[in-house]
């Protein structure tokens, strides 16, 4: 099982409910991407099943913790996106994947003294599995435990967000950071380490898929472009030759996510209108970045466009290093 790192109040806020006999059945742990979500709910579905919530972690060697690890115990369901003929997912968590649920919530639990379903993420679930599933939250089964993981829990059914008690996960700090990334690669040099921390933004599952795709580089040349304004567009004209190649893409993507926080992290350094023009830019390089994949965009006009409004700032205030 993936190591948690982080998150001591959520997983603290769930043991110590099940400690007191106030365990809710329904619970939402939302919180950006790849923070750790799905991991925490794994660690607290173990823990719940083995009826270890007094000690707060399951031994390797305890019975559930075999079943779980085989993916076979029999008090335990995950639900998530269907891989596909292919290897791509599909795109919703279906209704007969909900429907398929009601073995396990008709019957007694087998060999624990609960039952757990993990839901990753429940943003996925279409809307005829949502509607099944609020059935099942409506009149939850005795000793039946929902954890339903949310990236944005405000898309889910009011009715489903009513039913649960949420969570909120936040971003982790960067020595927990540093940690998880160590553990994914325990080959990781230390410089490597700290600029996908830097990068990451709390995020270890962002770092980590940010890695390799010459951020530090992009990051680099947006530095050099607040600076001094990019007025010959050199570097605008290289960020368009390294993202605009359709083998590109993953870096394109990369770079859309990338300015729009750049620019965040610029106005934190800004007062009076020196403020109010980073927060515009903001907006502006924000919508850009969203349309530009899901209107196929231009590359090279979609860069240029981002990169004129970090340009837009290097006559405003002086700011520190972003990401320093």
């Amino acid at each position: 099982m993936t190591p948690v790192y982080g998150h001591s109040a959520a997983r603290g806020a769930i043991l110590e409910a099940a400690l007191g006999g106030r365990l809710h059945h329904a619970w939402i742990l939302s919180g950006p991407q790849g923070i750790g979500k799905a991991s925490l709910a794994r660690e607290l579905a173990l823990i719940l099943l083995a009826g270890e919530e007094m000690v707060g972690r399951v031994s390797d060697n305890h019975p559930a913790a075999h079943l779980f690890s085989a993916g076979t115990h029999p008090d335990f369901a995950e639900l998530a996106r269907l891989e596909k003929e292919g290897g791509d997912l599909a795109r919703n968590i279906s209704v007969d994947q909900v429907r398929g649920l009601s073995r396990l919530l008709s019957t007694a639990p087998s060999v624990s003294q609960r039952r757990v379903i993990l839901i990753d993420a429940a943003d996925d679930m279409e809307r005829g599995a949502a509607n099944a599933l609020l059935k099942s939250l409506e009149e939850p089964p005795r000793d039946v435990v929902f954890l339903l993981i949310s990236h944005a829990p405000s898309r889910l059914l009011p009715t489903i967000r009513s039913r649960c008690r949420l969570l909120r996960l936040t971003p982790l700090g960067s020595t927990d950071m540093a940690a998880a990334l160590r553990t994914a690669d325990a080959t990781m040099s230390d410089s490597a380490v700290m600029e996908l921390v830097t990068i990451g933004n709390g995020s270890p599952g962002r770092a980590l898929a940010l890695s390799g795709l010459g951020v530090s580089d992009m990051i680099g040349a947006l530095e050099r472009i607040v600076r001094d304004g990019d007025r010959l567009h050199a570097e605008r004209l290289a960020l368009a030759k390294m993202l605009a190649p359709k083998a590109a893409c993953p870096r394109l993507e990369a770079f859309l996510e990338l300015v729009p926080a750049f620019l965040a992290e610029q106005a934190k350094n800004r007062m009076g209108s020196a403020l109010e023009e980073a927060i515009h830019r903001w907006e502006q390089a924000r919508d850009l970045a969203g349309q530009a994949i899901p209107l196929s965009l231009d590359p090279a006009a979609t860069v240029f466009a981002l990169c004129a409004q970090v340009a837009a700032l290097a006559e405003e205030e002086p700011e520190a290093s972003l990401f320093a």
